[in-house]
């Protein structure tokens, strides 16, 4: 792993394994995070007092932190519970030592705890983390989820997280208002999710690249006509079928 500063000043990893960073560089690990996961999700997510918040994969931990951050700093007062699935648990024992933003200064207990014990909770908060492979975790979660954050490594370097029957699995543990956020903007991604019933729709903000939310439920933003696309596009979502040989 090496340490690599991105354009708001935070830092992420390189993974050599899968020959990518788990954050973009031109848009910031922080800036990421919260602009294209957490803002979306808290904007759009179900007005209730309890959310169940499932972040694939941990990596780093930037979404769940980030989560216990835009909640403190803008004072709203809800119960979560997350779920992450991570299959690298050195990665998450030394994630007490790793260089994190001031911002995170606050939740070095939270930290702590999860890089020692895989868990975290208090009277508002709570975290667990599932070392394993992600399809198979989520597989055996039985509650229902209310927001996704759909963050693994990209759909060319970990396809099977980002296939149709990945996203059917989804599917079968998300609330009917349940919202996913999503860095990919790829054709495949945008008709998988479509396959597995979900409505597809494009977020633009400033400061950062476009990017994915996928819904049941209808949503104040551009929605992607899939049908359309999928005549005018020679691209077609992924299946297992196609990587499976390659696990």
């Amino acid at each position: 792993m090496k340490l690599v500063k991105t354009k708001d000043e935070t830092y992420t990893l390189y993974s050599e394994e899968f020959d990518e960073c788990y954050h973009n560089i031109k848009d910031g690990a922080l800036s990421e995070s919260l602009k294209k996961h957490i803002e979306p999700a808290f904007l759009y997510a179900a007005k209730k007092d309890e959310l169940t918040i499932l972040d694939v994969c941990f990596g780093l931990g930037y979404n769940t932190l980030t989560t216990l951050y835009y909640l403190k700093k803008n004072n709203i007062d809800k119960k979560i519970c997350i779920i992450s699935p991570e299959f690298d648990k050195n990665l998450i024992k030394n994630l007490k030592s790793f260089d994190y933003p001031k911002e995170f200064d606050p939740l070095k207990n939270v930290i702590n705890s999860l890089s020692k014990n895989f868990f975290y909770e208090d009277e508002k908060v709570k975290i667990e983390i599932k070392i394993g492979d992600a399809r198979e975790v989520i597989k055996k979660i039985d509650k229902k989820i209310d927001i996704l954050y759909q963050d693994p490594f990209s759909p060319k370097k970990n396809p099977l997280l980002w296939t149709v029957e990945y996203f059917k699995d989804i599917s079968r543990i998300m609330n009917d208002e349940g919202i996913i956020t999503t860095y990919s903007i790829a054709a495949s991604v945008r008709f998988a999710l479509y396959e597995s019933g979900f409505r597809v729709f494009e977020r633009e903000i400033e400061g950062v690249k476009k990017q994915t939310v996928a819904s049941r439920k209808e949503l104040p933003l551009k929605e992607i006509d899939i049908e359309a696309k999928k005549r005018r596009s020679s691209s077609k979502s992924l299946r297992d079928r196609d990587f499976m040989n390659n696990k």
